[in-house]
């Protein structure tokens, strides 16, 4: 029963996306969908509120970009154009939660990319995790290595302390990737302490209300694109497994409420298309609230 529904969703979902194609293709909708909201970039301002954040960390920025695919629809030019914009948002922390290349073994270009990534500058550090695509197309290794030599740690289920002068300090960790790397959830979340302010980076967004049971102030994912293409009044068209429940944007999980957010990416996989659903980088807010 359970396969047939199935079945009967995935056709009604892609007998939609073909109609959507066709709708905009005949409305000239094609035009703006592959060539100009692809290259649109929202900088998405959000403010963080906890109570166990150090004042010393009260009005520090953290940066969130996520799903590059490049190869697609995104090269080189637009990753350095990136950088640029990146960079005079003036970040404290830099954070990308995962899918760098769209298919590593076939990327022409893989040696360019970590001169360009070095670029980005983040005086507290600047940590990555694994996303389903850069386990996949035997891209491990390739982007373990793009990711170091571009200054950047590489989280895999690892808790990593972000410690100021004054000895105060939060916790940023990584799992590794849902759907192709081993991710350790009790191992890992069971370092983080109630009273320590604490940000978990997991590529795909459904797994939230496993992270919510562990003492996690903010899950930062991506995958989703944001469902890539929109319908109106309807939503995302298609989202990605563990990428279906959480799409995009804020989000309060669990019974302890843990926050959610859902980055919607910048570039495109298997259709080079986006249709409202606007590439993004997040820009956090740490700010301390009295209890």
């Amino acid at each position: 029963m359970m396969e047939k529904t199935y079945t009967r969703r995935s056709f009604l979902k892609r007998f939609l996306s073909l109609s959507f194609g066709s709708m905009i293709a005949a409305s000239g909708g094609y035009v703006y969908a592959k060539y100009i909201e692809p290259n649109r970039l929202d900088i998405v301002r959000q403010t963080i509120h906890a109570s166990n954040l150090p004042a010393s960390f009260d009005g520090m920025k953290i940066v969130q970009f996520s799903d590059i695919h490049l190869g697609l629809s995104y090269h080189l030019p637009h990753l350095e154009k990136l950088i640029d914009t990146m960079n005079a948002l003036h970040p404290d922390i830099v954070l990308f939660t995962g899918d760098l290349i769209d298919i590593p073994n076939e990327y022409q270009h893989a040696n360019e990319v970590a001169p360009i990534l070095k670029r980005i500058q983040a005086p507290l550090g600047k940590y990555s995790i694994y996303g389903n695509h850069d386990h996949g197309g035997y891209g491990t290794e390739l982007y373990r290595n793009i990711m170091q030599q571009a200054d950047f740690k590489l989280l895999m289920n690892d808790v990593q302390k972000i410690q100021l002068v004054d000895q105060t300090y939060i916790h940023i960790c990584g799992l590794d990737d849902v759907m192709l790397g081993k991710p350790e959830y009790s191992k890992t979340l069971n370092q983080l302490q109630r009273n320590v302010f604490s940000i978990a980076m997991v590529h795909e967004p459904d797994v939230a209300v496993k992270v919510a049971n562990y003492e996690v102030d903010l899950q930062l994912s991506g995958h989703s694109h944001g469902g890539q293409i929109q319908i109106p009044f309807y939503g995302p068209l298609i989202t990605p497994p563990f990428g279906t429940v959480y799409s995009e944007g804020f989000y309060e999980v669990g019974e302890s409420n843990m926050q959610l957010y859902v980055n919607r990416g910048l570039g495109t996989t298997r259709l080079p298309f986006r249709f409202l659903a606007t590439p993004e980088v997040t820009v956090f807010t740490l700010r301390k609230k009295e209890k």
